[in-house]
């Protein structure tokens, strides 16, 4: 019987995250992919930290407050 590993969360440092946050942002265009606002953005993991998620540039998206609230509800 074989068990499948899971592989390791990969977090950054706090001045790496700010990069990748920056990068992401600009990625998307200063705007939040779901409504399109330019204020109030924030970046947000797709696949949750919790579960996981790793910070990396493929698991983030850039969302407004509002939107980023309503993707955890």
């Amino acid at each position: 019987m074989t068990s499948l590993a899971k592989s390791p969360r990969v977090r950054l440092d706090d001045n790496a995250y700010q990069q990748l946050r920056l990068q992401v942002l600009e990625r998307d265009g200063w705007r939040c992919q779901v409504c399109g606002s330019m204020k109030n953005l924030e970046v947000h993991h797709a696949q949750f930290r919790s579960r996981q998620g790793r910070d990396s540039e493929d698991n983030l998206i850039s969302l407004c407050v509002q939107c980023h609230k309503l993707s955890h509800a």
